[in-house]
């Protein structure tokens, strides 16, 4: 049996790089007050959620207590618990930039929401029932 895991630690690290390279790409070639100063700790933490979320929802679907759309809904709420988290954070330390913090935030959210979602469907549909 072939473990997923692996896989989507390459796929996650292949996905970040590429974010990084394409925002760095951007930010030279479009300087302005649209990238948000913390652009790149947004960058890092979804990397970290993401992975983090992955290994938590090939463990549940490995213990075979719950269904992968359980699982998936599961994963896709602490998600969004941990952003309410970290947004909480930054704007506790007084942002400045909030427009731009918003849109490069969600933009973001919704990419690293996309592929987890992807990644999780096409991965572990393997363990489900």
């Amino acid at each position: 049996m072939k473990l997923p895991v692996p896989q989507m630690v390459v796929k996650l690290i292949l996905f970040s790089l590429a974010l990084f390279l394409l925002t760095g790409v951007l930010e030279i070639l479009f300087p302005g007050p649209w990238w948000h100063q913390k652009i790149w700790a947004m960058l890092t933490f979804f990397t970290l959620l993401t992975a983090m979320i992955g290994f938590l929802a090939v463990k549940l679907m490995k213990l075979e207590i719950f269904n992968a759309v359980s699982v998936i809904l599961g994963v896709t709420v602490i998600r969004l618990l941990g952003s309410i988290g970290f947004v909480f954070l930054i704007l506790w330390q007084g942002d400045e930039n909030l427009l731009w913090f918003v849109v490069d935030f969600f933009i973001i959210y919704l990419l690293y929401l996309l592929f987890d979602i992807y990644s999780l469907i096409a991965n572990l549909r393997l363990h489900s029932k």
